[in-house]
């Protein structure tokens, strides 16, 4: 079984995904530079946390599409 996002991480994720989400990609170190950069979160671990989150969203919309 995978880890559980909390809510805190997947709203804000969503809620970049919606403002700033044809920058995002499907790789995940880009996606950490740009959380950092798009989101104040001063811990290391949600950054990953969302950038991880973040990659795995765009790598859904790729497949729908």
């Amino acid at each position: 079984m995978g880890r559980i996002k909390t809510q805190f991480v997947k709203r804000v994720t969503k809620e970049l995904l919606k403002v700033h989400g044809e920058k995002f990609t499907e790789d995940f170190d880009k996606n950490k530079v740009l959380v950092n950069a798009h989101a104040k979160v001063e811990c290391k671990k949600i950054r990953n946390i969302m950038a991880g989150y973040m990659t795995r969203l765009k790598k859904a919309q790729a497949a729908l599409s």
